[in-house]
């Protein structure tokens, strides 16, 4: 029996996710899709359209609804986790503690990702501990949770004995906008499977340097278009010098940190905040998918941002499923594919997906200039580990010291203590 479990279910993402393995039921044989949440309310809203969904395809697969984490957890062949420790109040409560401190207040970068990261980890242990005891022997971890790369990182060195891989959405959109961009120049359609970006670094600090289409490498084209598009726009959303000089396109959240000034400035426009946002969107949401006539994911759905994340978490399953041996970008231990960098280090890297494994694939290192960055941010991220497992205070005050849009350290202990403070219902680790 092939079964799914999905931690969060109740997320409004989870239709999509219907969506991608209904897409797929011809090579992903999926009998049981069991969504699992806290919020036994919001479970049934949104469970009880995904079982509409699958019901309006001839129920190809069950969709069951529990409250247990440990029942979703039995016997399943993969567990995906898409949860969100204190619920959307968190993520505002983060954007606000950024704010009070003139700080970036983002949900996975800077202070914001770290709080996030602090009451996510252990919650994570607990799923990866319930995946030992219970599920299938070799059951593998999908981790859409945010901070995604943080939280594989701490999953890779406390729980290296669960098959685990991080997964964002940014890679696959990045690829969608390329493709889109060589498509309306050369006026050619293009398969998106014949197609590979090559890009590395942390998650959403990452630099995409690479571009092929059926194996020829088209960058010069790309990163060309990529500067054109900014010189002829009148509030780029890059210096096009930097381009020029990097020839590389680096994810969008390193405006947090090339841009910080300018990230800065907008933060003192809220209320509303993004979280509000969202929050108004997902009422709206819940609202439509509480129709008992509704059967298919309403056309406003994205609104709620993740595009491509049913496509991303679909087709990964399925190339390891299936061993296929499909390029995937991932977060996963380097274990020596960047040989210049530590091999404990948890990137964001093209890897090879099959049964057996995923494996990064062999790449060059990136230069200085995002290497120190890099570092840095990595040196935060170990430490918030620590911190999060151990509930060391210490290794808090460090990583915040240490993180390149953190607090001056005449002001760390300061923002510390209001970020526990903030969030000590879901910080225990700390306060016991």
């Amino acid at each position: 029996m092939l079964k799914v479990a999905v931690i969060g279910g109740g997320s409004t993402y989870t239709p999509e996710l219907v969506n991608g393995f209904l897409a797929r039921t011809d090579q992903f044989p999926l009998d049981e899709l069991w969504l699992m949440d806290i919020d036994a309310e919001r479970l049934q809203i949104v469970g009880g359209f995904a079982q509409r969904m699958v019901q309006a395809k001839g129920a190809p697969f069950k969709v069951i609804l529990t409250t247990n984490q440990r029942d979703a957890v039995q016997d399943a062949s993969y567990v995906t986790t898409q949860l969100r420790v204190g619920h959307m109040e968190a993520r505002r409560r983060d954007e606000y503690l950024g704010l009070r401190h003139g700080l970036i207040g983002q949900e996975t970068t800077g202070i914001g990702g770290m709080a996030k990261a602090l009451r996510t980890i252990p919650v994570i242990m607990k799923i990866a501990q319930d995946i030992r005891d219970v599920a299938q022997p070799g059951a593998m971890l999908v981790n859409f949770t945010n901070p995604a790369g943080l939280v594989t990182q701490a999953l890779s060195q406390y729980a290296p004995d669960v098959p685990a891989v991080g997964v964002c959405n940014v890679p696959l959109t990045t690829k969608m906008h390329i493709l889109e961009g060589l498509e309306k120049a050369t006026g050619k359609k293009i398969n998106p499977d014949h197609a590979e970006l090559k890009t590395l670094g942390l998650n959403h600090l990452s630099w995409h340097r690479g571009f092929t289409v059926e194996g020829e490498d088209v960058w010069s084209q790309v990163i060309q278009g990529f500067i054109d598009e900014l010189k002829r726009e009148e509030h780029p959303e890059w210096d096009p010098r930097t381009i020029e000089v990097l020839r590389m396109i680096p994810n969008y959240y390193l405006q947090y940190f090339y841009h910080t000034d300018r990230k800065l400035k907008s933060q003192e426009q809220w209320p509303p905040s993004r979280a509000e946002e969202v929050i108004e969107i997902e009422k709206d949401l819940l609202r439509e998918y509480a129709d008992p006539q509704l059967t298919e994911p309403p056309a406003d759905l994205m609104k709620r941002g993740g595009a491509y994340y049913s496509t991303v978490a679909t087709q990964l399953l399925n190339a390891h499923y299936n061993d296929l041996g499909e390029t995937h970008v991932v977060n996963i231990t380097n274990n020596g594919a960047v040989k210049e960098w530590p091999p404990e280090w948890v990137l964001e890297i093209p890897s090879i997906v099959k049964r057996s494994g995923i494996t990064p694939i062999p790449t060059e290192p990136l230069p200085p200039s995002q290497f120190g960055l890099i570092a840095a941010v990595k040196a935060y991220e170990m430490l918030t580990v620590e911190a999060a497992i151990h509930g060391d205070r210490d290794a808090a005050y460090q990583a915040l010291l240490v993180h390149p849009l953190g607090p001056k350290a005449d002001k760390v202990q300061a923002v510390l203590d209001d970020m526990l403070e903030t969030h000590k219902e879901h910080l225990p680790q700390f306060w016991n």
